[in-house]
């Protein structure tokens, strides 16, 4: 795939899901890439995917024009982004500007791949939960892989609203609420006594620039899923680890106290490992899942593609648990949390 097809792709991607302003920047870079720049001539070095499902190239050169909006550097496409509305001559002179003028923060940008921590992702999070709750109640220890920022490892404190029922503390620092289908989850009583996760680029929401690349990802006319980002920023209190996400695993399962269960949790990222740790974390957690026992047992809680990366059929959601090896196809959600078609 060239880079122009993935600009086009990644329009056509962001305009299903709702981002009319992201399908256009891309399709502006799409028409005026010019890969004779210095930027250019780094993007063509990239070998394999650089689509959604690999490098994502053209999300990064997304976030960086969104961090220089957020962070106030470009005055001319901070008045063609939101809340403003222009012509497409007008954000397309801006654009084109921005990556210009701006070419050097591009460079050191570009060289790390799209960290997201969309929080509307634990509203499937929480469903799951409550259904390994309703087989196990035992206080949570919960380890999230591909974490990110972590946020997604509070999701005790946010609330669920399925249209049926409100699932949640009732001082929830934020409301999710999707598009939701099927029947509601159980009520449950979630206890996390320990949160921690692993990436093999951390970032603290409690940094400034790291929640700047945080937030930067989120589409510039979603305001929303910023005010989400930045509520649930407001009571981060989980360490998330640098690490290989296997290695650290295989060190985790070993770390929970009997009469605790252990949650494992990642939400669109086990696609991103190599299959060979795909193939030796899920041996190791099954491994892990034989020896369980109804007083210490073992929750897997995954929402993950299971081939179509386009965001038409979402994500399956998926939970395994041990003792009895329990797989409960649960639905699917879409990846940004959008809507759930629950059949738990």
């Amino acid at each position: 795939m060239t880079l122009i097809q993935a600009f086009r792709d990644q329009s056509e991607t962001c305009m299903r899901m709702e981002s009319l302003l992201m399908g256009r920047v891309l399709g502006i870079l799409a028409v005026n890439w010019d890969n004779r720049t210095a930027l250019g001539r780094k993007m063509d070095s990239y070998q394999g995917d650089i689509g959604p499902a690999g490098h994502s190239l053209p999300l990064r050169i997304a976030g960086g024009l969104h961090a220089l909006v957020l962070g106030g550097h470009d005055a001319a496409l901070s008045a063609a982004y939101p809340p403003n509305v222009v012509d497409d001559a007008t954000l397309e002179k801006a654009v084109l500007s921005a990556l210009k003028t701006h070419e050097n923060f591009f460079l050191d940008w570009t060289q790390s791949p799209p960290q997201t921590n969309e929080v509307r992702r634990s509203a499937a999070l929480i469903a799951m939960a409550h259904v390994a709750l309703s087989h196990f109640d035992r206080p949570i220890v919960l380890s999230e892989l591909g974490a990110s920022g972590g946020l997604n490892l509070m999701w005790d404190r946010f609330a669920l609203d399925t249209g049926r029922k409100i699932l949640g503390p009732n001082d929830a620092v934020l409301k999710l609420k999707p598009d939701w289908t099927g029947h509601a989850p159980p009520s449950a009583n979630p206890q996390v006594v320990d949160r921690l996760g692993v990436d093999l680029n951390p970032l603290s929401a409690n940094d400034s620039d790291d929640l700047l690349r945080l937030t930067a990802y989120l589409w510039a006319d979603q305001p929303h899923r910023l005010a989400l980002t930045r509520a649930a920023a407001s009571v981060m209190e989980a360490q998330v680890e640098k690490d290989d996400a296997i290695n650290w695993l295989e060190r985790r399962l070993g770390a929970v106290p009997e009469g605790h269960m252990h949650i494992i949790q990642h939400t669109v990222a086990w696609q991103y490992f190599p299959a060979k740790a795909q193939a030796r974390g899920a041996a190791m957690i099954e491994a892990k899942g034989a020896q369980a026992t109804r007083e210490t047992p073992l929750a897997w809680m995954q929402m993950e593609t299971d081939g179509d990366t386009t965001g038409a059929v979402g994500a399956a959601l998926t939970l395994r648990l041990w003792p009895g090896d329990l797989t409960l196809s649960l639905g699917r959600a879409d990846f940004h949390g959008r809507w759930v078609n629950w059949t738990g």
